[in-house]
């Protein structure tokens, strides 16, 4: 995430010049999202959509999030993926998948699919590989959402994020933001200057950038891109007692409903 500010015209004068370096220094002394905000997962809302269509002769276009597709040969073997990883698809049964990713010979993600009888929904049993080597599992229900068959079809799950996380957020420069989430060991530096910013961790896609802009004192407006293509814009909003932050993600895609919508709540620390 980053943001950006409006600024006044370079002036001549001295007063002026002083006035506002004092202005940007008690900004950032005083910004109300500085703080430590742990994730309310019982307020919170995500949405996971992915795709999966079929090419014929085993082969398959997946989208398994933001858009970027990935063509594979269901048979087991690992080929290229997005972000140089490597993915595999392994046909277990009639109704039964294993979607692996690996990169640089570590296991990222695992997924053991099940498809419904009536082929109406999609349960994935979802184990990750955090950087620290230790591990979390999360069962998705998804449901159909176009027509398909079998596999083949777009599925929308909505739950409750079953892992709380923190988000670390500190001044940065004259009115920026440091947007810290430690468990993704991912950071990203923003300043007010109308420029893209990228996000920094092991595991961020590449070509991720983010720019953004302060809409009042305690709402931002977030713009995510992924080489040159937004993917989402989230707005990050404080309640009036600044105790509580709402940050509600948009995707770009027109497919997608505009109440489907990504909701994270945080509770000051």
């Amino acid at each position: 995430m980053h943001l950006r500010g409006d600024f006044m015209s370079k002036r001549s004068y001295q007063s002026l010049t002083i006035a506002c370096l004092l202005a940007s220094t008690l900004w950032a002394a005083n910004d109300p999202f500085v703080g430590r905000w742990k994730l309310n997962s019982s307020k919170s809302k995500l949405i996971d959509y992915m795709g999966v269509k079929s090419l014929g002769a085993k082969k398959y276009a997946l989208d398994l999030g933001g858009g970027a597709i990935e063509t594979i040969v269901a048979d087991g073997t690992y080929q290229p993926g997005n972000d140089g990883t490597t993915l595999s698809v392994t046909v277990e049964g009639p109704v039964n998948w294993k979607v692996v990713r690996m990169k640089g010979g570590h296991t990222l993600v695992t997924g053991m699919w099940t498809l419904s009888q009536d082929g109406k929904t999609l349960s994935d049993h979802f184990t990750a590989n955090r950087p620290d080597g230790s591990t979390f599992t999360v069962d998705y229900l998804y449901k159909r959402m176009a027509a398909g068959s079998g596999f083949s079809g777009t599925w929308v799950s909505t739950r409750e994020p079953h892992s709380a996380f923190e988000l670390q957020i500190r001044t940065y420069g004259g009115d920026g933001l440091s947007i810290i989430n430690p468990a993704q060991d991912e950071t990203l530096n923003i300043r007010f200057d109308g420029q893209d910013y990228a996000d920094v961790g092991p595991h961020v896609p590449s070509g991720l950038v983010s720019s953004g802009r302060r809409v009042n004192v305690r709402t931002l407006e977030i713009t995510d891109k992924v080489k040159g293509k937004v993917m989402d814009t989230r707005q990050i909003g404080l309640s009036p007692d600044l105790k509580t932050l709402t940050v509600i993600m948009r995707p770009s895609d027109p497919n997608i409903p505009v109440f489907d919508q990504n909701i994270f709540v945080f509770d000051r620390e």
